[in-house]
């Protein structure tokens, strides 16, 4: 498992959605942006992941899910347990919360959108959409 950019520890995992997308595509998408435009595009998922809550509140539930299927996969990772511990306790709280969590721009929300248990909530193209517009972005000073 390689890492995505040099100076960071985070990895380059392939998986495969259910519609035969390729997840390890969109990774080396996002290891051409600087981290600042990562975490634009962080944010603005979570700014779309907080829309779909509104209406589909029983998105928490798929998070959930995500989180147990992940804590079973890395069990040998404390720091990605104390991360999903934490967001499992996030999404105790009432949904309302959830979204202005995904939609703040403070360090700590930063933070969790890095481990977004709401993975796979979003459509692929809705995802590369998003990244594309970022990374085809004009730099601005």
């Amino acid at each position: 498992m390689g890492n995505i950019c040099e100076g960071c520890d985070i990895p380059v995992v392939k998986w495969v959605a259910d519609d035969g997308f390729l997840a390890d595509d969109i990774q080396v998408k996002s290891a051409n942006m600087k981290h600042s435009e990562t975490d634009q595009v962080s944010l603005k998922l979570g700014r779309r992941v907080a829309e779909r809550l509104r209406w589909q509140p029983e998105l928490v539930a798929f998070a959930r899910a995500n989180l147990v299927r992940w804590s079973q996969q890395n069990k040998s990772a404390p720091s990605l347990l104390r991360c999903y511990a934490e967001w499992q306790e996030i999404l105790a709280r009432p949904v309302d919360e959830v979204r202005d969590l995904l939609c703040s721009e403070s360090d700590d929300a930063q933070r969790l959108r890095q481990n977004s248990p709401f993975a796979g909530v979003l459509p692929p193209a809705e995802v590369w959409e998003v990244k594309s517009r970022f990374h085809h972005a004009p730099a601005t000073a």
